[in-house]
């Protein structure tokens, strides 16, 4: 009876005891995982021009870090600018991160310009590496020059009072951001710290997360946090393939050799029909440069210019203009590439040597290729029926006037009459091709 009545209760112990145990391995993995989330922060590294495709990648970033419980997440940036309707899309972004941004500019040597100011002063802290540059964020024209008239007067106070909100919602100076926008003011590091412009200047990550730690940020709108990151261990995150090539087609260099690819292309197919490989490769890079379109802004009337260029150098091929048409289309090539990118919304341009460079090669390989393609179009028939008239032959069964015999010509033994009569083995010369039948004449008798 002991022995049995006693077995329920050891049971019962045993499930208690298992569940203690259960409750207290919870436990102690939520602790882990809860240091671990403090003790670990995400980095990316944007480099290059500011555009779709990087303001995409750090929200995604930030998204990743929240759900990661990263403490914070690092920004490296070195930028010469980009569009600025993607940096407004990034601020909007950084405003309302639920997880702690730091924004550094670094490596020595790396800036943040024009757009990629707006986008260091949006985010929690602030900070440059020794040797990097921040500033002129001035909108400017097709030409690289401000933008006259109220246009321009109204895109320079827009963007001036957005950069003075950032710098008020994150507490830095908003007498010089100003500055920047409408003088073109840039600060190097020190000169940025002096200024209140950032909260510090870091040689590298490590020590960046070191003088961090301590300091009382804003995220969300209103929860204030305590940086606690020193140590802490850094995941390195990269660019999704997708964002990766959205990245590298925005940059108009690129989107302009592959809209000259393209062009040169199908121009090589329409010159030679049925050698495809041109073709292909030439509506590839056309359809990569219309997706670049989407990305860069596109000014219409440089676009529109840079395609009569090409057309009009196509029709020096074709056209008697003493050369008019030529030089009309490389005028018409090199202004179009000149306004082809629509700087008042981006101050990324073509370069100017890339201009120069394609205008040259474009016009020297369109005007020589059409030179061969004319100067074999000149040519007489080499194949075909039109290829046998004036080749030479030999009569293989004789031929006398108003019956047909034999001739051996390229190989081939045809059907053939003449005015005169012809012995086997005399060399005679095609004269005409009627069907499958031709019409010879004595080489000798017509030689004389």
């Amino acid at each position: 009876m002991r022995v049995g009545a006693g077995l329920p209760t050891f049971c019962m112990w045993l499930v208690l005891a298992a569940a203690m145990i259960f409750c207290h391995t919870r436990s102690l993995a939520a602790d882990r995982q809860q240091a671990g989330s403090e003790r670990h922060v995400d980095a990316i590294e944007v480099a290059g021009p500011i555009n779709p495709a990087s303001a995409d990648f750090i929200a995604d970033s930030i998204a990743q870090a929240q759900s990661g419980n990263a403490a914070a997440l690092v920004v490296q940036i070195d930028t010469p600018g980009g569009l600025l309707s993607s940096a407004r899309d990034i601020v909007k972004t950084l405003l309302n991160s639920p997880v702690p941004v730091i924004a550094y500019v670094a490596p020595a040597g790396a800036s943040a310009a024009s757009a990629g100011t707006f986008v260091v002063e949006a985010a929690n802290i602030a900070a440059m590496a020794p040797g990097t540059t921040i500033g002129a964020a001035h909108p400017v024209d097709m030409g690289g020059g401000d933008i006259q008239g109220a246009l321009g007067q109204k895109i320079e106070n827009f963007t001036a009072s957005f950069a003075k909100t950032i710098a008020h919602q994150r507490g830095r100076n908003e007498a010089w951001i100003e500055q920047a926008v409408r003088k073109s003011s840039a600060l190097n590091d020190r000169e940025a710290l002096k200024q209140h412009v950032i909260d510090l200047v870091a040689p590298n990550l490590p020590s960046l997360l070191d003088q961090v730690t301590g300091r009382q940020v804003t995220v969300a709108g209103s929860r204030t946090m305590t940086l606690n990151l020193a140590g802490a261990m850094v995941n390195n995150r990269g660019m999704r393939f997708g964002e990766n090539v959205l990245n590298r087609l925005a940059d108009p260099n690129l989107m302009y050799l592959l809209m000259l690819a393209g062009l040169l292309g199908l121009y090589f197919e329409f010159a030679h029909p049925g050698v495809y490989l041109p073709g292909v490769i030439g509506a590839i890079c056309l359809l990569l440069a219309l997706a670049s379109f989407e990305v860069i802004p596109i000014n219409l009337a440089g676009l529109l210019l840079t395609l009569l260029g090409a057309g009009l150098l196509v029709s020096e091929l074709f056209v008697t203009s003493y050369g008019v048409l030529g030089i009309g289309g490389v005028i018409a090539f090199v202004l179009g590439s000149l306004f082809l990118v629509d700087t008042s919304q981006t101050n990324l341009v073509v370069d100017r040597g890339t201009i120069a460079g394609a205008a040259v090669a474009f016009s020297a390989i369109v005007l020589g290729v059409g030179y061969l393609v004319m100067r074999e179009r000149g040519r007489p028939a080499m194949t075909g029926r039109e290829g046998l008239i004036g080749e030479i032959g030999e009569v293989r069964e004789a031929i006398q006037p108003g019956s047909a015999g034999r001739v051996l010509v390229h190989g081939e033994l045809w059907r053939a009459v003449s005015d005169t009569s012809l012995a086997p083995g005399t060399p005679v010369r095609v004269r005409a091709v009627h069907g499958l039948e031709i019409n010879v004449a004595d080489v000798e008798r017509l030689s004389r």
